[in-house]
């Protein structure tokens, strides 16, 4: 994904997410526009859409408000939000329940998976009695 999305074979080859984060959307969840910067890196998010299409929105990194661009994502669509856009504001206002293909496993609703670096694992352990 970041080699299609950028042409930096070096970056891709070195891009080495820490976690995953899972979400569930069925066909009335929204979420409402945010940034993920809870990360102590600055490396892209690459995000999977898996099951229903969804308006994914992507806005500017100053403020939660316009302007911003919708976008639809469809089962096994790859968002990379890196660079500039890496701080972005974000979410998604709408899921159009069954528009999935049942050959994902999912009889309705969306799943999410975005990947990331969290800068967190160099972080010494924690010892515990």
């Amino acid at each position: 994904a970041l080699l299609t999305a950028y042409g930096d074979e070096a970056a891709a080859e070195d891009y080495t997410p820490d976690t995953a984060l899972i979400n569930f959307y069925d066909g009335q969840a929204r979420m409402g526009m945010h940034q993920d910067k809870d990360e102590r890196s600055s490396a892209p998010v690459v995000s999977l859409s898996i099951g229903d299409t969804c308006v994914f929105r992507v806005g500017n990194t100053e403020t939660r408000t316009r302007p911003y661009t919708d976008i639809e994502l469809a089962s096994g669509d790859l968002f990379v939000l890196g660079g500039p856009s890496r701080f972005a504001h974000h979410g998604v206002p709408r899921v159009h329940e069954g528009t999935g293909d049942p050959a994902t496993g999912l009889s309705s609703g969306r799943l999410n998976i975005t990947m990331r670096v969290t800068g967190l694992t160099d972080t010494p352990a924690v010892s515990r009695p």
